[in-house]
């Protein structure tokens, strides 16, 4: 326990998310104090390498002067103003114009030309959700709500998309309306879950006719919707096998199932490609996006459309005298401003060049340690890496969820100055954009240093366990 005021403040009043709060009475947090490039420092004076930009997201690291600069002039100028009521400002306009000027092409070379904004990734699948059923009721189809998301996929934690999300942890107890709305299909994950002897084109070929049975088990007249990642974040950094978007969109296509892509984590940057879209050749009818689009300094996330969906909304609006959706804070003036200076700084600085340039420098240095006794197996795209571990590398065979050994590693890992995220028995990696070569190299000298920690703790337990 960590005895100053500050954290016993934390363990009397603060509710953390996505914690096991038990131990947390037992540990206290890690409380961090302040950031500079893509380290961070806590309130005791430690030093830690942010391999995780924080939540996937702080992708010009801790210390962007412009992105505070660009917030303190729109404070100044206008704080705070809504897009209700046929009201509006400029920062949002000029962004949402930005984003459709750069948005990948949707289905069929169509554009994502219209934009709606709110705070989080969360809101914006949420927004995506009630859309499609909007969608469907207006063009005449309302027998066309149920929604496809993949085991492991994550799309957020309102009641919609945590039903939505394959995440069995963030559905325990929460009374969500699973089974109705939401169906799920197979986790990609081909190093787990590929057949002995199955190329990663068979596997996705498997994993396209399991989705194309469960339409045609549920009826294409009832599924409006498929959503996926086009690298699970959530599910550990699972990047798609060959072929599997391929497969996928002609069976949508075929059906008449919208795609959305969720693009909170993988966009502006972090596969290489401005989008995951045009790393993996997906054309959405919707996009929602995230984190990056900021670079985390405000909340703010966006959720593109194509022409098709926006003339139903129109119509909709028609029909029902008003369009009777929105958030208070989307939009918001301070956000969008430090949003397209975000973007401005990507296109200076050829923010894409320099992930390309250094990818093979993180994936490389992630990959050495293939041979460690921990790993089984590690793969990645851009600056993006999910590294999975094994209690037997020949068979692949887990280690047992009591032993949690993510956590293991993830803590020692922090002991070590690195810090990583644990999901389940896969460590994930997704530094700043701005990460360099040099600071990559010490990236993995930590990540090896915290896996030897955690091997060597386990060697221990099993040596007690054997006396």
């Amino acid at each position: 326990m960590r005895p100053n005021s500050l954290h016993a403040a934390d363990l009397a009043h603060m509710v953390h998310q996505q914690t096991d709060l038990g131990a947390h009475g037992e540990d206290g947090a890690v409380l961090i104090k302040r950031g500079d490039g893509c380290r961070v420092f806590d309130t005791e004076g430690r030093e830690y390498i942010e391999a995780m930009a924080g939540l996937w997201c702080a992708s010009l690291g801790f210390s962007e002067k412009r992105l505070a600069e660009a917030a303190y002039r729109q404070l100044l100028e206008l704080p705070y103003y809504h897009t209700f009521f046929q009201k509006g400002h400029e920062p949002s306009v000029r962004l949402a114009e930005k984003l459709a000027a750069i948005a990948p092409p949707g289905k069929e070379g169509g554009g994502l030309n219209h934009v709606l904004f709110q705070c989080s990734g969360s809101e914006a699948n949420d927004a995506a959700i009630k859309l499609i059923w909007y969608y469907n009721n207006v063009i005449g189809r309302p027998a066309k709500k149920k929604l496809i998301g993949r085991m492991r996929g994550y799309h957020g934690n309102t009641v919609a998309t945590a039903s939505l999300s394959g995440q069995p942890h963030m559905q325990a107890d929460f009374d969500l309306p699973l089974g109705d709305r939401f169906l799920q299909v197979s986790n990609p994950n081909y190093y787990r879950f590929g057949q002995d002897g199955e190329t990663e084109e068979a596997f996705s070929a498997r994993m396209a006719a399991e989705l194309e049975a469960l339409i045609e088990r549920e009826g294409g007249e009832t599924i409006a919707a498929f959503f996926a990642e086009p690298v699970q974040g959530g599910g550990g950094a699972i990047t798609p096998p060959r072929g599997y978007f391929e497969a996928i969109q002609p069976i949508l296509k075929r059906h008449d199932i919208l795609f959305v892509a969720d693009e909170v984590i993988c966009g502006f940057g972090r596969t290489g490609n401005l989008w995951g879209c045009e790393t993996y050749g997906i054309q959405p009818d919707m996009l929602t996006a995230a984190k990056q689009l900021t670079a985390a300094y405000q909340p703010l996330s966006a959720l593109l459309i194509s022409d098709p969906i926006h003339a139903a909304l129109l119509e909709g609006s028609r029909r029902n005298g008003s369009f009777g959706h929105g958030f208070t804070y989307g939009g918001h003036p301070v956000a969008c401003a430090v949003a397209l200076e975000t973007l401005a700084i990507y296109e200076e600085r050829d923010l894409l060049g320099h992930v390309r340039a250094v990818a093979p420098a993180f994936l490389d240095g992630l990959g050495a340690l293939r041979g460690h006794p921990l790993v089984g197996d590690v793969r990645g795209v851009g600056l993006i890496a999910g590294v999975e571990l094994v209690a037997d590398k020949a068979s692949k065979a887990p280690f047992p969820a009591a032993a949690k050994v993510g956590l293991l590693v993830q803590d020692k890992c922090q002991e070590a100055g690195l810090i990583v995220r644990a999901i389940g028995d896969r460590i994930a990696f997704t530094p700043p954009l701005i990460i360099t070569a040099a600071e990559i190299g010490e990236m993995c000298r930590r990540f090896q240093a915290g896996l030897d920690a955690a091997w060597a703790a386990l060697q221990a337990r099993q040596a007690l366990a054997a006396e």
